[in-house]
């Protein structure tokens, strides 16, 4: 086995298998990163805060975006099936979670849609395997 292909499985393992340590790290690293970008998103809700720290929240939802951009790409890098993923729900979930900020940034300076950040929650469910919750959500 070549060394390009035992990386590309190891990558897969640690991404897609929750039920490793790297797995189970990597999720809840991921989890962290979401709540962290939920936590950015409704502290720059509150208008003094906004006035105030525009700059730097503006920032950090731009590296939030660019990290989901990485780890979406890291999907689709190391699924053996790229395009059954990309076309997955929870493919189109992610897909979904950073696109529009992407073409805000290449179209305009626009804030982000809101449905970014309602994605980005869903995207919780498949972390902590709640997928039988997803329709109620």
């Amino acid at each position: 086995m070549n060394p390009h292909h035992r990386w590309r499985q190891r990558l897969y393992i640690i991404i897609f298998e929750s039920d490793t340590p790297a797995g189970r790290r990597f999720d809840t690293l991921l989890l962290l990163t979401i709540l962290a970008s939920l936590g950015v998103v409704m502290v720059d809700s509150i208008e003094s805060v906004h006035a105030r720290y525009h700059g730097l929240l503006s920032g950090l939802e731009w590296t939030f975006t660019a990290i989901f951009a990485l780890e979406y790409l890291l999907r689709l890098y190391c699924s053996p099936k790229p395009l059954r993923y990309a076309f997955s729900f929870f493919g189109l979930v992610d897909l979904l979670a950073v696109l529009p900020a992407i073409l805000a940034l290449v179209i305009s300076d626009a804030q982000y849609l809101l449905i970014v950040r309602v994605i980005r929650m869903i995207r919780i469910f498949r972390i902590l395997k709640l997928r039988q919750y997803l329709a109620q959500a």
